[in-house]
């Protein structure tokens, strides 16, 4: 099964830190991702800060851009992993071993197979969550 974890962390917290802390923990999240995308089915990105982002939305035929991301929120999306796993608990693993997840959060979400009829309420059931 496929899962999406997004991660989430407060930048300001990043910023906080000294430069040897943040070289520490970019040293960490290297090898983590190393490890990450070295085993099959799986795919890892960090993203570039908030500030950088561009939101898009189309409206009535037109569509708008802003600078910035969309949800006003202490926690910005920071990056993602996409892996092909056995199961929630396998992909729960996963996410534990993301350096983020001590001072942020990691959004652990199914990937909606689109070419079968299954909907989110029937996964949860199904899953038992």
């Amino acid at each position: 099964m496929k899962y999406l974890c997004l991660i989430y962390y407060d930048e300001k917290v990043l910023d906080a830190l000294t430069r040897e802390a943040l070289e520490a923990l970019w040293r960490e999240a290297e090898a983590s991702h190393r490890a990450l995308t070295g085993s099959p089915g799986c795919l890892a990105a960090a993203l570039e800060p908030s500030r950088d982002t561009i939101t898009l939305r189309e409206r009535g035929g037109k569509t708008f851009t802003t600078d910035g991301p969309f949800a006003e929120t202490r926690e910005q999306l920071g990056g993602l992993l996409l892996i092909d796993v056995e199961d929630l608990d396998d992909a729960l693993d996963i996410a534990a071993r993301v350096p983020a997840a001590r001072f942020g959060s990691i959004e652990v979400r199914p990937v909606a197979d689109l070419g079968h009829a299954q909907t989110a309420r029937t996964h949860r059931e199904e899953s038992g969550r």
